[in-house]
């Protein structure tokens, strides 16, 4: 019985996996937008970033999920004035995304900020733009500073992608329900569902740490 299901599983594994590590990437895309708009110089920009990014830290994710999966159609609607059905998975992407954003965002500019302005001061010096500056010499730097926080983040939103079960997409908690539905074997497969998190959790903490020896050998290098 439990080598029928297993296949089931494996794929709404891979499902949750596949929804994690495409909400992290467009989550850390927007999390750099966010930070670009929060520290504009201008009042007009950085004021309406700052009240959208609290919202979303002030909003529960689930949500989130729900607006975006049921009132983005009808606000495009109004727009364009057509209706526009997004499917459950790149709903469950843009709304972990954000959520993600809005954490992230707030990591990546103390880690800006930890990064003495003396950086910023050599690449003037040098007739750099302050684009190359920050592209080239203060973001490999960031991260460094960064990762410990992203990394938390990241975990969180491993376990937020359950919340997108609500709304059809077929991840682990889904499949698994509907698994215990059938087999009426809650302990087995909840708690083989989370042995799989569990196993996720501590590979992606090994590439983790990983990573923070990398960001940690560079920086020894540009010393």
């Amino acid at each position: 019985m439990f080598l029928d299901y297993l296949p089931l599983i494996s794929t709404a594994a891979l499902m949750t996996l596949g929804l994690a590590v495409c909400s992290l990437i467009l989550g850390l895309i927007l999390s750099i937008v966010f930070v670009s708009l929060e520290t504009n110089k201008w009042a007009v920009i950085n004021k309406p970033a700052s009240v959208f990014i609290a919202l979303l830290r002030g909003l529960p994710e689930i949500l989130v999920v729900f607006l975006i999966y049921f009132g983005a159609p009808e606000v495009l609607e109004l727009i364009v004035g057509e209706y526009i059905e997004f499917s459950p998975f790149s709903s469950g992407v843009v709304a972990l995304s954000l959520i993600f954003a809005a954490y992230a965002s707030q990591t990546l500019r103390g880690a800006i900020q930890a990064i003495p302005i003396g950086q910023w001061e050599s690449g003037a010096a040098l007739g750099l733009s302050r684009a190359y500056t920050f592209v080239n010499i203060i973001m490999p730097q960031v991260w460094r500073h960064a990762l410990p926080g992203l990394s938390n983040q990241w975990l969180v939103l491993l376990k937020d992608t359950a919340l997108v079960s609500l709304i059809g997409v077929s991840d682990l908690m889904r499949q698994t329900e509907l698994v215990n539905t059938s087999t009426h074997e809650p302990f087995t497969w909840y708690g083989f569902a989370a042995l799989i998190y569990l196993v996720i959790t501590l590979v992606s903490q090994v590439i983790i740490r990983r990573l923070e020896l990398r960001f940690t050998r560079f920086e020894r290098g540009v010393e």
